[in-house]
């Protein structure tokens, strides 16, 4: 789960990392008010959406006063910011932070993972502030410097010092950037998230270290330990499909293409959309029913996959373990009856109850094709809807 930068910097401030002073707005005059409320000379106007890259996309903006904080406020709400991470389609602005101007004398880059490779978290800092992490990675990779952080000590006063010496942090601001480091260390660590990641975090002319932006990411299983991160929600930054299918407990996530998968499991759901692609197809989705379906949860899925536009055709996949065949088959048949089914739709099933899900299906009076393998599913929907 995301959550907005503004959101992010009241988490941090509790764990002692030094964020600007900031106010979020959601109207033009709610904007001029937080400038006069913070009082200082230089103000920083900054939409909030969940996507990076927004200082480039021209959605922060520097005002020097409140004739400019109107302005600049008119122009970001209801705008729809496109950048490198929101893809072309863009997000509507529809709210901002308006954050105290601070002297930058240096930016730098400050993030927490999960790193796969070691099983721990990691923390990577670099003096290529400002620039995307994953740009830096390519050009000069030698300007990342990561600690892997032993889970039963945590990050130590000494690991997030030899960070800071790394990437050239002030001598007489390192024990200052340990600190931040620290607390951001802990705030990752207690609010269960995936990613923290300061981009840019600066020190400034009156010897502050300080987060000038920050994402913080969760982890959505663990957000039933945290019902404070889970009221930050702000589902108008979610794709509507995506809402509904949470609420059944289905994995989903939308793509670009137009035919719906699903799937039970994760990785057979990757792999359906790997040989979808193979076939020539496009996937229009990632769709993971999940080992203990019930009919209802099959039904949902089948609404939520229709309820796309770009959708011409369904390609059902299940290999049935623990997932009953008939089961499926039965929720297939009843969504398909309520939504009026008028697309192709190639059904592959395998496993336990397989027979009697064949025979639900084939009796259902339902124009559906039946399809021996994955790879014949998937070369069969592709040229339906082609």
């Amino acid at each position: 789960m995301n959550i907005h930068e503004y959101q992010g910097k009241e988490i941090l401030k509790q764990y002692g990392v030094k964020v600007p002073e900031g106010r979020v707005a959601f109207t033009v005059d709610e904007a001029v008010e937080a400038a006069k409320e913070l009082g200082t000379q230089v103000v920083v106007v900054k939409a909030q959406i969940h996507a990076g890259g927004r200082g480039k996309a021209g959605g922060v903006k520097v005002a020097k006063n409140l004739d400019e904080v109107r302005t600049y406020a008119s122009e970001l709400l209801g705008k729809v910011l496109v950048t490198h991470q929101t893809g072309p389609e863009g997000k509507e602005v529809k709210r901002l932070l308006i954050e105290q101007g601070c002297d930058i004398q240096k930016e730098y880059y400050v993030g927490l993972v999960v790193d796969r490779a070691t099983g721990r978290v990691t923390m990577m800092a670099s003096e290529e502030g400002g620039t995307e992490i994953e740009e830096v990675a390519a050009r000069t990779p030698e300007k990342i410097f990561k600690e892997v952080i032993d889970p039963v000590v945590g990050l130590t006063p000494f690991q997030a010092r030899r960070l800071a010496f790394a990437i050239n942090i002030p001598d007489k601001l390192v024990n200052k950037a340990a600190k931040f480091m620290m607390g951001l260390y802990e705030a990752f660590i207690d609010k269960d998230c995936s990613i923290a990641e300061i981009n840019p975090l600066v020190v400034t002319g009156d010897g502050e270290v300080m987060a000038l932006d920050a994402k913080l990411n969760f982890d959505s299983n663990a957000l039933f330990r945290h019902p404070e991160i889970l009221e930050l929600r702000d589902l108008s930054e979610e794709d509507e499909k995506e809402i509904e299918a949470s609420k059944y407990d289905l994995s989903y996530i939308a793509l670009d293409g137009n035919i719906g998968c699903m799937v039970n499991g994760a990785g057979l759901a990757m792999a359906t959309m790997d040989i979808v692609k193979y076939y020539g197809g496009e996937p229009a989705n990632f769709l993971d029913v999940g080992g203990g379906a019930t009919e209802e949860k099959v039904t949902e899925a089948f609404k939520i996959i229709l309820s796309d536009e770009k959708v011409k055709g369904i390609f059902v996949n299940i290999f049935g373990g623990i997932m009953k065949c008939d089961v499926i088959a039965n929720g297939i048949v009843g969504a398909a009856k309520q939504v009026k089914l008028d697309r192709p739709l190639v059904v592959r099933l395998e496993g336990t109850n397989v027979e009697l899900g064949k025979k639900i299906l084939n009796e259902s009076g339902l124009n559906i094709v039946a399809a021996e393998s994955m790879a014949d599913g998937a070369e069969k929907i592709v040229s339906l809807v082609k």
